[in-house]
């Protein structure tokens, strides 16, 4: 009897964090609030227009801040203070940034353009740590704006600490948008345990006639992450497979920047030469990072970055997958043991927490095209991939 109010309050939890993402997409503001009681008005910084921060410093009880990261602050020109202490031990830790009063943020968008910033805005100086803005609200409100698929940036009113249901009054009296921090950390975990099988079809493919495509929807009605199928496997053996994240440059377009085309037509054809196996297609497009992002770091790797690099400059890890939604949908066909074709360590390091047992690696690896000599070569030397 008691998991009924747990499981209510999961699903309250997850849509509250899905209206914040579609309302920080759309250039909204969501009002965001930690355990304890510490506040702040987020809107992402690539949509934040004079309009919008406007009406932000209009509730906000503080001047606004942009908030992004460390080494986000030092791509788009910013020397960061010895007396900085947010983020320093981590350069993807949040840091704050003082904000003239009415101005737009839009530079956020062209790091290695620094030179060009006074156009938009004149950022002038850190000058305090992110502690003093609750670390908890800064850190959920990145990561807020990664969730929706945005640059980690966002500019953040703070508003004063309170007690209990106060905030979320407030925000509804103001129509606005209100989740908790602790909701917004436990989201994709959360989200990933609650996958659902919603369709499944036999499809014939190209070298593998006997196949089968399973379509699982994440519970907030986003992309769906899929299963291929090919032929008859059985769960009492470990079952070849492959977790291939979308690359729809790579997959579709034929992209040669990436090799990613080739593992995917290439890992379906060994395991229909094997006789059976199963290929997940996982919607986490550009290593988690999504399309325009990933579009984003393509430009910064044509000044000269490489994939990690282009990544970090953005303000994103090197890699933002997650491999708790492949974990779920094995374990729901029945598949406990595996045989894991990849290159990628941490693919194997990532099912055995989530309780996939890997029984053997099966390398997974083309050679170069002309063009991605320099992406595999950081998959080998700095991502630790085995090439």
């Amino acid at each position: 009897m008691a998991a009924a109010p747990n499981s209510s309050r999961t699903a309250t939890a997850q849509a509250a964090v899905e209206r914040a993402m579609a309302e920080l997409r759309r250039g909204g503001i969501v009002v965001l609030r930690d355990a304890q009681g510490h506040g702040g008005l987020v809107i992402a910084a690539e949509s934040c227009g004079p309009q919008a921060l406007q009406h932000l410093q209009g509730l906000a009880q503080d001047a606004p801040v942009l908030v992004t990261t460390r080494r986000r602050a030092e791509a788009i020109g910013m020397e960061i203070p010895p007396h900085i202490a947010g983020g320093m031990g981590d350069r993807n830790k949040p840091i704050t940034i003082d904000l003239p009063q009415g101005v737009p943020v839009d530079i956020i968008l062209r790091p290695h353009e620094s030179e060009t910033a006074g156009r938009h805005i004149a950022l002038s100086h850190l000058s305090r740590p992110v502690a003093s803005h609750a670390p908890q609200v800064a850190e959920a409100a990145i990561e807020l704006a990664k969730l929706s698929r945005l640059l980690p940036a966002v500019v953040l009113g703070p508003l004063t600490s309170d007690r209990g249901d106060k905030r979320r009054d407030w925000a509804r009296e103001q129509d606005l948008v209100y989740v908790d921090a602790e909701d917004v950390r436990a989201y994709e975990e959360t989200a990933a345990r609650n996958l659902q099988q919603v369709a499944q079809a036999h499809v014939p493919l190209e070298g593998a006639e006997n196949a089968r495509i399973l379509a699982w929807r994440p519970s907030d009605g986003g992309k769906e992450h899929l299963a291929i199928v090919v032929g008859e496997i059985d769960p009492t053996e470990p079952v070849l497979i492959r977790l291939h994240s979308e690359c729809f440059t790579g997959d579709l377009l034929g992209s040669l920047r990436c090799d990613c085309g080739v593992q995917l037509r290439g890992a379906i054809e060994q395991i229909a030469k094997q006789g059976s196996g199963v290929l997940l297609y996982l919607a986490q497009e550009g290593r988690g990072i999504g399309l325009v992002n990933k579009l984003r770091a393509y430009e910064l790797q044509d000044d000269g970055f490489d994939t990690i690099d282009a990544n970090e400059q953005l303000g994103f890890d090197a890699d933002e997958r997650l491999y708790a939604p492949a974990a779920t949908m094995l374990q729901r066909m029945g598949i406990k043991r595996v045989r894991l074709m990849t290159n990628n360590p941490e693919k194997i390091a990532q099912l055995a927490r989530y309780g996939i047992e890997v029984a053997e690696r099966v390398a997974h690896a083309f050679p170069s095209n002309g063009h991605n000599e320099n992406y595999l070569r950081t998959k080998a030397e700095r991502a630790g991939h085995l090439l």
